[in-house]
């Protein structure tokens, strides 16, 4: 069996020198051909491959799985088997994919069945969402928005490098990359007066983030310490928590976003493995003040290289690259997070989802929203076709791309895309 990430390994399939998705990616989504039927796939180069068909066809016999395992319409089913057993069925993967393997190479009929061009297929929302966490945790996004809405000189409010600040989001309106939404409509107050007003909110804007999926679930009363939350995060997604800022400025006080962000969120189809990001371990930020015992971190490497890239299109023009950011940036880690969500007691089930929080970087092209990078709209962005933009129009399209590279070794994450509609 091949060893996982070994960036030797070549491929049988295609695979373009910049593709997100080489052999030694191999995410999990859930895919829906023309036909109708639903199966567990992973991607290489520009096909999917359909996982159900290889496990009719035995390619797994050595592996204990349910029957139908990948027949489902998500992947939690599958999780929950546990890494142990996602990490035999990936290295399999690998093996049957590698160029000298004639296995599956040589088997025309078993590819004719399981090979697909993306394109002729549809991807699905790769699991089913219980519970839906947002964090908090870029020092430069809180730093900024604090900056703006309260005291420069006190950006921060006291608790914030003390604890990781989250939110429960709403996980019915999450979206798979490609659903469009429309533009929510609320309570606002324009700028000078105090009494709301009722109408569509006039500052949409993109949040730029990630997401972890968790793949082991916890009883009700247990904690999970920094060390443990590896085995329990199965894997990561892009992410953006789409938000009506001025809807959001009437009602966050005094307990935080409410119609402002439940009305839709972005994810893109693929999770990425943890053991795929694994090579791409880097240092996380230093913290000061030390954090509480519990909240320690477990490993030097806990942040992850992930590049990242924002793209606005407006209607009629072409896309424009508006943001360049880094998931390693985050002041506060997955394993942090993951150990305060649980820290009293809280239960975690599989296929639950936990955000990051808007990822901005140290510089203003680094800024994770609209509004960072316009300034609350004093300094709008101009766009190819001559509009400018200080929030986010109807008809606009926010792509959000990811990938890390290392020695010439590219893993990506596709794209998270949606347009906003208007009002209905």
């Amino acid at each position: 069996m091949q060893v996982a990430n070994d960036f030797r390994l070549d491929s049988w399939v295609e695979i373009s020198a910049n593709s997100d998705f080489p052999i030694y990616n191999l995410p999990l989504g859930i895919i829906k051909h023309k036909n109708g039927n639903i199966s567990a796939a992973t991607a290489i180069g520009e096909y999917v491959i359909d996982i159900s068909v290889l496990h009719r066809s035995d390619y797994f016999k050595d592996i204990t799985l349910p029957a139908g395992i990948f027949e489902k319409a998500s992947l939690n089913d599958f999780m929950a088997l546990g890494k142990p057993v996602f990490r035999l069925v990936r290295q399999r993967l690998m093996a049957l994919l590698t160029r000298d393997n004639p296995e599956l190479r040589d088997n025309k009929q078993a590819i004719a069945q399981a090979l697909f061009k993306s394109s002729d297929v549809e991807m699905l929302m790769p699991v089913q969402v219980g519970d839906y966490t947002d964090f908090y945790s870029s020092k430069e996004h809180a730093t900024n928005v604090g900056s703006m809405f309260r005291d420069p000189k006190n950006a921060l409010l006291p608790n914030w490098v003390h604890l990781p600040v989250a939110y429960h989001g709403r996980a019915s309106s999450i979206l798979v990359s490609g659903h469009d939404f429309h533009r929510p409509k609320g309570q606002i107050t324009p700028p000078g007066i105090n009494e709301p007003s009722f109408s569509p909110s006039k500052a949409m804007d993109f949040e730029l983030e990630m997401a972890f999926v968790i793949g082991k679930s916890t009883k009700l009363g247990q904690s999970l310490t920094t060390s443990e939350a590896d085995d329990y995060i199965f894997g990561m997604t892009l992410f953006n928590d789409w938000s009506a800022r001025d809807i959001q400025r009437w009602e966050y006080v005094p307990l935080g976003p409410f119609l402002a962000k439940n009305f839709a969120s972005t994810m893109s189809p693929w999770i990425i493995s943890m053991e795929a990001l694994e090579p791409f371990r880097t240092k996380a930020p230093d913290q000061n003040p030390e954090v509480l015992p519990y909240l320690r971190r477990s490993r030097n490497d806990g942040a992850i290289d992930i590049m990242l890239e924002v793209w606005l299109q407006a209607e009629n023009s072409e896309a424009m690259k508006i943001c360049t950011s880094n998931y390693k940036y985050l002041y506060w880690t997955m394993d942090q997070q993951l150990a305060h969500h649980t820290i009293n007691g809280c239960n975690i089930n599989v296929g639950d989802l936990m955000a990051s929080g808007t990822i901005s970087g140290p510089t203003p092209d680094s800024f994770g929203s609209m509004l960072e990078l316009t300034w609350n709209g004093s300094k709008p962005i101009t766009l190819p076709n001559g509009q400018e933009r200080k929030f986010l129009q109807d008809g606009d399209t926010v792509i959000i791309k990811g990938y890390c590279q290392k020695d010439n070794i590219r893993i990506g994450f596709g794209e998270a895309k949606a347009k906003v509609l208007p009002t209905l």
